[in-house]
C-alpha cells in the first residue's frame, strides 16, 4: 500500500479507463454529478436572467445588485463551507452504516450522521444571524468597501433592504441540500430546484418591471423576488428532511438532541472546511473589492463575465461535489487503495472538463456580452478581455477545483487545505492583482489573470498531495471508548 501511494505506478493509472472498476466508477460520478451539475445550471441560470433583467435599467442598476450580491455570496460560500465540512463526516458515517457487519456499529454511524446535521443546522442558524443583522444595520459601509460611488451605494442599499431575511433560507436550503446528496439523494433537491427557479423568474419579472399591476420596483424588485423564491425553495427542502427523508432519518425533534460525544470530531473536520472557505470568502470578497475601486466599467464587466464563468464549469461543481462524496464513502466502506485509485480518475476528469470549459467560454463569449445590449460599448470591451483571461485560468480551476473541493476534502484532509487554500490567496493571488490594477496599471486580461493566479499553483500542489497519499484520514463516530 505505501509503495502505491509514494511511487505512483503510471502504467496502472494509464490503464484504468479499461478496466471494469474505473467504468462503475464512472457511472457512479455521472449518477451523483449529473443532478448537481444540472441543480447549479438552474441556479446560475436565475443569476444570469437577474443580470440580464436589472441590466437592462443600465450600469448602475447592475453594478449596486453585482457588489452587493458579493456580499451575500460571503454567506453562501460560508454555508458551502459548514455544508461540505459537515458532508465530510456524513458521507463517511453513511458508507460506515452501509457496510456495519453489527447492530451496535449501524447505531453509533447512524447516531453520529444525525449529530452531524444537528451541529450544521444549529451553526447555520448562527451565522445567518449575524449577516442579516449586519445587512439591517450598516448596509451603506458594507457598500463603501466595493465602492465609492454614491449612486451605487444607494441602490445597493436598497437591494440589502429587502434581502435581510434572505440568509435564513438560502443557508438552510443550501446546507440541508448538501448532506441529502453526501448519502446519495440527488434528485429531489433538483425537482426543488426547478420550482425555485419558476418562481424567481415569475417574481423578478412581475417585481423588476412592474407588470400586471405590481409596482415597478427595479432593484429591490430583484431583492424581493429572490427572497420569495428562496422562502419557497427552503420550505420544500426543510420538509422533505424532516417528515419524509428515510436515509438520515432526521426529525424535527432531533435538533434538541445531544451532540456533545461528535462535537471533538466535528471541529477537527468540519469546522476547517467553515474556516478555509470563510477566509477564503473574505479573500475571494477582496478580489471584488479591488476590481471595484476599479471603476464601474470593470464592476459591470465582471458581472457579465462571472456568470459566464460559473455557467461554463457547473459539471465541474458536480464533479467536485461527487468526488467528496464518493471519496468519503468508498473510505467509510474501508477500502483505501480503491480511494487512492480514484483519486487520479479524478484528476484526469478535472483536466479534461477544464478544458472544455474554456473551449465553451471561448467559443460563446461574444454571443453571452451581445445579450447586454444596454450597456456601454467599453463594458463590452473589458468583459470580452476578462473572457479571454477565464479561457486560460478555467483549466487550472476546474481540476484543482476537483481536488481540493472533492478528492482531498473528502479524504478529510480539511485542515492542510484550510491553509493551502488561504496562503496561495493571499500572499499570491491578492498582492499581484493589486500591483496589476493599481500600481503597473496594466491591461483587464493581465489584472484577471494576476488575481487569479491562486488556481494555477493550487493545481500543481493538489496533485503532489494526491501522490503523497497524506490527505486519507481516520474518522471516527465519536463513540469511541
Amino acid at each position: 500500500m505505501n509503495q502505491l501511494i509514494v511511487n505512483w505506478d503510471a502504467d496502472k493509472f494509464r490503464k484504468m479507463d479499461n478496466s471494469k472498476d474505473s467504468l462503475q466508477f464512472y457511472k457512479k460520478v455521472f449518477i451523483l454529478a449529473f443532478p448537481i451539475a444540472l441543480q447549479s445550471l438552474i441556479t446560475i441560470g436565475v443569476n444570469m436572467l437577474d443580470t440580464m433583467m436589472v441590466g437592462s435599467l443600465g450600469d448602475d442598476p447592475l453594478s449596486a445588485t453585482s457588489l452587493a450580491n458579493s456580499f451575500i455570496s460571503v454567506f453562501q460560500i460560508l454555508c458551502m463551507g459548514l455544508g461540505m465540512g459537515a458532508s465530510v463526516l456524513v458521507s463517511r458515517y453513511w458508507g460506515m452504516k452501509k457496510v456495519a457487519d453489527n447492530e451496535q456499529t449501524e447505531k453509533e454511524a447512524s447516531r453520529a450522521l444525525k449529530q452531524t446535521v444537528c451541529l450544521m443546522i444549529r451553526l447555520n442558524v448562527f451565522l445567518a444571524a449575524l449577516f442579516a443583522l449586519a445587512t439591517l444595520i450598516i448596509p451603506g459601509i458594507i457598500m463603501r468597501t466595493y465602492t465609492e460611488e454614491e449612486q451605487i451605494i444607494s441602490l445597493g442599499v436598497t437591494y440589502f433592504r429587502y434581502s435581510v431575511l434572505t440568509y435564513l433560507f438560502v443557508g438552510l436550503s443550501l446546507v440541508v441540500t448538501i448532506v441529502l446528496r453526501s448519502v446519495g439523494q440527488v434528485l429531489y433537491p433538483l425537482v426543488v430546484s426547478i420550482a425555485a427557479f419558476s418562481v424567481n423568474l415569475t417574481m423578478n419579472y412581475i417585481l423588476i418591471f412592474g407588470k400586471f399591476g405590481a409596482p415597478k420596483m427595479g432593484v429591490a424588485g430583484a431583492a424581493l423576488g429572490t427572497l420569495i423564491a428562496r422562502i419557497v425553495e427552503c420550505t420544500l427542502i426543510l420538509g422533505y428532511l424532516f417528515i419524509y427523508d428515510k436515509k438520515i432519518h432526521f426529525r424535527v425533534n432531533d435538533l434538541l438532541m445531544k451532540t456533545r460525544s461528535l462535537l471533538k470530531e466535528y471541529i477537527r473536520i468540519s469546522i476547517p472546511v467553515l474556516i478555509s472557505d470563510g477566509i477564503l470568502a473574505v479573500g475571494t470578497n477582496s478580489v471584488a473589492m479591488v476590481i471595484g475601486h476599479l471603476g464601474g466599467t470593470f464592476v459591470a464587466a465582471n458581472a457579465i463575465t462571472s456568470v459566464t464563468q460559473q455557467l461554463s464549469t457547473v459539471v465541474i461543481s458536480g464533479v467536485s461535489q461527487a468526488g467528496a462524496i464518493v471519496t468519503g464513502i468508498t473510505l467509510g466502506e474501508g477500502s483505501r487503495e480503491k480511494t487512492m485509485t480514484q483519486g487520479y480518475q479524478f484528476f484526469r476528469l478535472g483536466l479534461l472538463l477544464g478544458g472544455l470549459s474554456a473551449a465553451f467560454i471561448f467559443l460563446f463569449s461574444n454571443l453571452i456580452i451581445g445579450f447586454y445590449d444596454n450597456v456601454s460599448a467599453e463594458t463590452a470591451e473589458t468583459a470580452k478581455y476578462l473572457m479571454d483571461a477565464i479561457c486560460l485560468i478555467i483549466v487550472f480551476q476546474g481540476t484543482n477545483s476537483i481536488m481540493t473541493k472533492g478528492v482531498l476534502r473528502g479524504g478529510g484532509d480539511t485542515a492542510m487545505l484550510m491553509l493551502t487554500d488561504n496562503i496561495f490567496l493571499w500572499i499570491l493571488a491578492i498582492p499581484l492583482g493589486i500591483i496589476a490594477g493599481f500600481y503597473l496599471k496594466l491591461p483587464p486580461f493581465w489584472i484577471y489573470i494576476c488575481l487569479k493566479s491562486d488556481q494555477i499553483v493550487k493545481t500543481i500542489w493538489a496533485f503532489l498531495r494526491l501522490r503523497s497519499g497524506k490527505w486519507i484520514k481516520k474518522i471516527s463516530t465519536g463513540n469511541d471508548k
